[in-house]
């Protein structure tokens, strides 16, 4: 009996499962993460929170702009007052979804705040939002224009939260 047919069987479907895209590697099929500098990130026009205990709403869109890559997680989101950087937790109970995004696809998220009152000890008072995506540590910086974000109570994490990230266009 000759065993050569099934060694060769099983080598060559184990090299076939190895080249399959997962989503997940830097085949060049589009698996590798999705970076700052590869893509766009933009803010959207905001639902401002208007006064204290109100809660508002920022959009954050990315458009890649170059080799396919993959969103795998929640974006990584941190309101910085001038020394005192705090990170925004994901919403809770939420679920990420992986979403490969070819050259000129979308994506969006979005960060939802409660406004705080000014100088009450408990706020950040946020200057800039730093954004990076899942698997990469490479940081945009935005202006925060929408007030101080209010704490929550007992914790030294901001009442903020950011949402999983969706397919935007068609």
């Amino acid at each position: 009996m000759r065993a050569i047919p099934l060694t060769v069987t099983v080598l060559a479907t184990a090299l076939a499962l190895t080249a399959c895209d997962d989503g997940g590697g830097t085949n060049g099929k589009g698996g590798s993460a999705c970076a700052v500098g590869g893509v766009s990130v933009q803010i959207g026009s905001a639902s401002v929170a208007p006064a204290a205990g109100d809660t508002g709403e920022v959009p954050v869109s990315i458009t890649n702009q170059s080799a396919p890559c993959t969103l795998d997680d929640f974006a990584g989101v941190a309101l910085d007052a001038g020394g005192t950087r705090v990170a925004v937790p994901a919403l809770k109970d939420a679920k990420a979804q992986k979403l490969k995004l070819a050259k000129g696809d979308s994506a969006s998220f979005t960060i939802s705040y409660v406004r705080g009152a000014a100088g009450d000890g408990t706020s950040v008072a946020a200057k800039t939002v730093e954004i990076s995506l899942p698997g990469s540590k490479d940081v945009k910086s935005f202006p925060w224009t929408y007030g101080p974000v209010a704490g929550k109570a007992g914790q030294d994490t901001p009442d903020a939260s950011v949402g999983a990230f969706q397919q935007s266009g068609d």
